[in-house]
């Protein structure tokens, strides 16, 4: 399902749905950050999604985390939490939806660095890289 997002944008469709997601900020031993190439809009991201009736926020960051890119993690932290109702993301299927959002930070644990059917790249983008989003990883798992 294709997916387009708006910030601050008067034209933006009125949302008629509220998400409670959880992201990760996964660094590796060498201090870069993960992020994917997602599949529905192009962009870099950090990994992330929905959380679940049965689960917690940690929980729903530990599970995105490995369904997007099969690595296990540890929640060491958290990062912030955001909400906007300036940020608005329209889907394919109707749904227009504002997102709060609870980041933790996270260690490598296990798993294997796989891409899934939400992502198309996998990339540990060093610090000093990440406002522009490029990825300096040589072959990063596309």
């Amino acid at each position: 399902m294709a997916r387009t997002e708006y910030y601050d944008d008067p034209n933006a469709p009125e949302p008629n749905s509220m998400l409670v997601a959880a992201s990760a900020v996964v660094t590796d031993d060498q201090g870069r950050i993960l992020l994917q190439r997602r599949r529905d809009n192009n962009l870099w991201a950090l990994p992330g999604g929905a959380m679940e009736m049965n689960e917690s926020l940690p929980q729903a960051a530990i599970r995105e985390v490995k369904e997007e890119t099969g690595l296990d993690i540890e929640i060491t932290g958290l990062v912030g939490t955001y909400t906007d109702p300036r940020y608005i993301i329209a889907y394919s299927d109707g749904e227009v939806r504002r997102q709060f959002n609870i980041c933790f930070r996270a260690r490598i644990t296990g798993g294997k660095l796989a891409i899934s059917d939400e992502s198309t790249e996998l990339c540990f983008v060093p610090p000093e890289n990440w406002s522009t989003y490029r990825c300096t990883t040589p072959n990063a798992f596309a």
